[in-house]
């Protein structure tokens, strides 16, 4: 079935891009524009037992596929599901760690929205951002932020330690890169 060939790769490489960032992490976790779940599955597989994730989107429908595909996933991580945009503010508890992977780049102003996020993080949680690494935006990536704009991006909204985690080739706009920082 080619779904499944489609998905294996998008596992594959979503695992090659957030492994370096989140393995062996715990806590409480939020996956902000989840989508159809591959990074929410992913934190599942590599966030310690007893973790939670969050996993929210504004899109209803993708929320409930995401919760028939974490059918049979490993049963000690709880994911929850939460119908939200992002953007607006949350009702989330503190977080250890958050991921935002493909999702940032639909933030004209990203500023505000990322300096608000912050603030949900525990002191020392993570920030992880998986986008392209483009400079010119298109239909499906309209707001781009490259890797030299997560890093000042990052220090603009008090994270610290920023850095380029991973790196992948990508078919669609030549690489995906992933950002960590940490709130101090």
């Amino acid at each position: 079935m080619p779904w499944i060939d489609r998905d294996s790769r998008r596992m594959g490489k979503a695992r090659i891009l957030v492994t370096p960032a989140a393995a062996g992490c715990g806590g409480v976790w939020a996956d902000l524009g989840c989508g159809d779940g591959v990074f929410t599955r992913l934190l599942c597989e590599l966030l310690q037992p007893g973790s939670h994730v969050y996993a929210v989107d504004k899109d209803p429908h993708v929320l409930r596929r995401l919760s028939r595909a974490l059918e049979g996933w490993r049963q000690d991580v709880s994911v929850h599901p939460v119908h939200a945009d992002f953007t607006q503010p949350l009702s989330l508890p503190p977080l250890d760690g958050l991921i935002m992977a493909n999702s940032l780049h639909f933030v004209l102003d990203k500023k505000p929205l990322v300096a608000r996020l912050v603030d949900m993080l525990v002191p020392g949680g993570r920030f992880i951002v998986v986008e392209y690494n483009a400079r010119r935006g298109n239909y499906a990536v309209p707001y781009p932020l490259p890797d030299e704009g997560f890093l000042e991006l990052a220090q603009q909204t008090g994270l610290s330690d920023p850095r380029i985690v991973a790196r992948a080739p990508s078919s669609f706009l030549g690489e995906m890169y992933t950002g960590l920082a940490f709130r101090p």
